[in-house]
């Protein structure tokens, strides 16, 4: 999933002053400046969702991977995407800003997407074709140094990208303001518009010139996509504000991480912390003191003079931080069980992108006589079942729930949405393993490689992995936003996508695994080849049920009671101890 408008914390935007008595300077920011910003995020993820629909079919058929390399590649990468966001945003809140770190990121992205392009039309750039031979040539060195490149630049793209984009967007708006707080939500509905429009176009129009007609038009495309959209950016690049780097939350943890454990052995009662007076914005959003997590005040302690300069500040913050820093830490210790339980469900999700699209190949996908539908197709039904849940959510369910409970929000609390989300996500696998089962059977009944069972039997599987991120995925991203403070919104989105990409790298892990252990004493392994009708798919998809239902379990008896500050017992929101803030 990409990152969400809930993401975004309230600013205050930096005022430019121009010294210039005419003509007037013209304003900065608003929708003048927005309508770029759009109009450059909407072909930035036209391109990038063009490569990631169709990445798995690509490694397949054009370097002769098998089913499992294609997999674990395209989960390392897309674990990779998603943790390059943690340096991106350090990087923007520290250093580049988010103007600057926008730019050289579409960059990198074009860079990587023109590689790619050249993969696919440079004949010495990919191994010889496989058609139908038991051993097909595998790509060499250089080969895989030029793809791994491209893919590399991507990830460089996706770190500045993904953490940046929508609130570069928040910082046009003076959300101060009534007015400025309105075109912020009518901003988030656009984006979410565009975003699914560049979705569709991606998994169908391109998606279908990839597969049926050319991989060299079909990623030609993408690559024209983020040249445009660098174009758009740099156009209204005279009216964006940019806001000037205020330092990184990244960086502030891993100091008081560090200051702890240089002040292991030192005791805390009696000593004086360390609470650095905050002036402007910063201080609507001090944290008040707590005294959970005791050992963490260790980095706030003043153990020597010597420790403070003559101004009153800390000579080192890796020695001595804020009581601030620590409360931040404190914050993201807090959530950290419930944020692996939503780990644990995003593994379920991460199925369908690649043995999902495996099984799509093995089907039946020819509709009437003349058309066959590009395996990729398939992905559009996760979209669909959230937009529908979405639907039925907010027009249905919430008015009719306000109506008979008289309940002022109508919302499913925080923990009913992580537990349908984890239970979500066993019964996708559970409903995968079973179709695989079906689907595997009638292939070998009828000695085909291709099933003649109908694609649309995997649409309960993949309509089951949309409804997983309906539930567990955006309950996550709306429970670090709003449990933390505004401060951290930045590094909340990052800790987001960190959660994706431990998913992705988890689920390469355990395909690992099983293929190893699966092979031993001369067995055949359930996992490998290019023929799921050879392999035991459906063991596999069984064992990460399993996997989903210890999830279940440590949520039910660990996690959730962690969420015991966010519902309140009607099933309204409270606000956390996060929330609090010195008057």
């Amino acid at each position: 999933m990409e990152e969400g408008c809930s993401s975004i914390g309230e600013k205050d935007l930096e005022h430019a002053t121009l010294h210039s008595s005419s003509p007037p300077p013209r304003p900065l920011g608003g929708w003048k400046a927005v309508r770029y910003i759009l109009g450059n995020e909407t072909f930035e993820k036209l391109a990038s969702m063009s490569l990631v629909a169709n990445l798995v079919l690509y490694l397949h058929t054009k370097y002769n991977l098998e089913n499992v390399d294609s997999a674990n590649v395209y989960n390392i990468w897309s674990g990779s995407c998603n943790v390059a966001p943690l340096i991106g945003a350090y990087l923007a809140d520290s250093h580049l800003g988010k103007f600057s770190t926008l730019l050289y990121s579409s960059i990198a992205s074009l860079m990587g997407m023109v590689a790619l392009t050249l993969t696919a039309s440079l004949h010495e750039l990919t191994p010889p074709a496989c058609n139908g031979q038991a051993h097909c040539e595998q790509p060499n060195a250089w080969q895989k140094l030029v793809l791994y490149s491209g893919l590399g630049l991507l990830v460089i793209g996706s770190g500045g990208l993904r953490p940046c984009n929508i609130a570069f967007g928040a910082d046009q708006f003076d959300t101060t303001t009534e007015k400025g707080r309105a075109q912020l939500d009518s901003f988030c509905n656009w984006w979410y518009f565009l975003f699914t429009l560049a979705l569709i176009v991606a998994l169908t129009g391109v998606v279908y010139i990839q597969t049926n007609i050319s991989w060299v038009l079909g990623f030609a495309i993408p690559a024209g996509c983020f040249a445009l959209s660098i174009l758009i950016f740099l156009l209204g690049r005279k009216l964006y504000v940019r806001v000037k780097p205020q330092g990184s939350t990244f960086g502030d943890i891993m100091k008081v991480i560090v200051a702890s454990f240089r002040k292991f052995s030192t005791r805390t009662s009696g000593q004086s912390l360390y609470d650095a007076p905050l002036i402007g914005q910063e201080s609507e959003q001090m944290l008040a003191h707590t005294e959970r997590f005791k050992f963490l005040d260790k980095a706030a302690l003043i153990v020597d003079p010597d420790e403070l300069d003559s101004s009153g500040n800390p000579r080192t913050g890796w020695r001595l931080c804020s009581v601030q820093q620590v409360e931040q830490l404190k914050c993201v210790i807090s959530l950290f069980p419930v944020w692996v339980s939503g780990i644990g469900a995003f593994i379920g999700m991460q199925q369908m992108p690649s043995f999902g699209t495996f099984q799509a190949i093995q089907t039946n996908r020819k509709i009437g006589n003349n058309f066959e539908m590009p395996p990729a197709w398939i992905g559009l039904v996760p979209m669909i079942a959230l937009s529908i849940w979405i639907i039925i959510y907010e027009s249905m369910y919430i008015p009719w729930i306000k109506k008979r409970k008289n309940d002022e929000t109508g919302r499913l609390t925080m923990e009913t949405r992580f537990r349908v989300g984890i239970v979500m996500s066993i019964l996708c696998m559970v409903v995968a393993g079973l179709t695989e089962m079906k689907r595997r059977k009638s292939a070998l009944e009828n000695r085909s490689f291709q099933s003649p069972i109908t694609v649309a039997l995997l649409v309960p599987q993949f309509a089951l992995a949309g409804l997983i991120e309906a539930f567990a995925a955006i309950a996550l991203l709306e429970l670090l936003t709003t449990q933390w403070p505004k401060s951290m919104r930045t590094f909340a989105g990052a800790a987001f996508f960190l959660s994706l990409s431990i998913a992705s790298y988890g689920t390469s892990i355990i395909v690992t695994i099983v293929k190893k252990v699966t092979s031993l004493n001369g067995n055949t392994s359930w996992l490998g080849g290019n023929d799921l009708n050879k392999n035991r798919l459906d063991y596999y998809y069984y064992i990460i049920a399993a996997l989903g239902i210890l999830n279940l379990l440590f949520f039910e008896f660990i996690a959730r009671h962690f969420l015991s500050d966010v519902d309140g017992h009607d099933g309204s929101r409270i606000p956390s101890t996060c929330d609090e803030e010195k008057q």
